[in-house]
């Protein structure tokens, strides 16, 4: 299977990243599954649904999120009603929305999408570590479907190479979300399974994580409150991963970064 896994969309330059460059990629790439981490797309702060509706005609096949889906309230009422929007699976019991989608192709083969949120220098969420051992009782790879992709969304890099090798070999790729940075770590681990800790911003890099380079340094050299955060929007550049999974084992076969656009070295996958 191929997995094309676009990072955190960060406001108006993000969602223009992704509509000027998805196409080609889908075209180049020819993934068969799109999934976006979407939850600063509004504003910077969350997601709507009118945002939803403008990304699944581009091709998207499942939004996740983290710690900002609820930024934006209208959020709230609408998430229950949208399958392939995602929170935080490990919300509590009871929480409004899903944060797992079985997402079937048109032959007939699945991908289990589940999204967690970290807990290190994160919101106290439940164990993340003990509801995917849970998860993972009823969606068994290569069996159930054949892929397992999981959006690990934190902020320690500790915490989330901890969660990939913990469950390398039962999932076939764990792609970190959250701090806005591509690392340069994309590999598969030795029981199979696709990490990258984290797959990078979507939006404008002429900036400080998506935010105005002026609003973010005034806040640090002043110590002071100052204008609210307001993401850039000069530059665009998409970021994420493209993963190749076996559909005999749903182990991955290669992860390669995806970058293209303004400001980063642009680099794509070579077949």
């Amino acid at each position: 299977m191929r997995i094309l896994f676009i990072g955190d969309i960060m406001g108006r330059a993000g969602r223009e990243a992704l509509e000027t460059y998805l196409p080609a990629l889908k075209r180049d790439l020819a993934p068969d599954v799109v999934i976006v981490n979407g939850e600063n797309a509004a504003h910077g702060k969350g997601i709507t649904e009118k945002i939803c509706q403008q990304f699944y005609p581009l091709g998207v096949d499942c939004i996740t999120s983290g710690n900002h889906i609820w930024d934006q309230r209208e959020v709230i009422p609408y998430i229950g009603r949208d399958k392939k929007l995602l929170r935080p699976a490990n919300f509590p019991e009871g929480t409004t929305g899903n944060g797992v989608l079985v997402h079937e192709l048109q032959d007939g083969r699945k991908i289990t999408i589940i999204n967690l949120m970290a807990r290190l220098f994160m919101d106290p969420l439940d164990d993340p570590f003990a509801l995917m051992e849970q998860f993972l009782r009823d969606h068994v790879l290569g069996k159930t479907c054949q892929a397992v992709f999981v959006d690990f969304h934190g902020e320690a890099t500790s915490e989330k190479y901890s969660f990939a090798h913990h469950f390398d070999g039962r999932v076939s790729a764990v792609v970190g979300t959250h701090t806005h940075a591509p690392t340069a770590d994309a590999h598969v681990l030795p029981g199979g399974t696709a990490f990258q800790s984290d797959a990078g911003m979507s939006g404008d890099y002429d900036s400080v994580i998506g935010v105005r380079k002026d609003i973010a340094i005034h806040r640090f050299v002043k110590k002071m409150p100052g204008e609210p955060l307001i993401p850039a929007s000069e530059n665009k550049t998409l970021c994420g991963v493209f993963i190749v999974t076996d559909d005999r084992n749903g182990h991955a076969v290669s992860i390669d970064p995806v970058r293209v656009g303004d400001t980063l070295s642009n680099t794509l996958p070579k077949f």
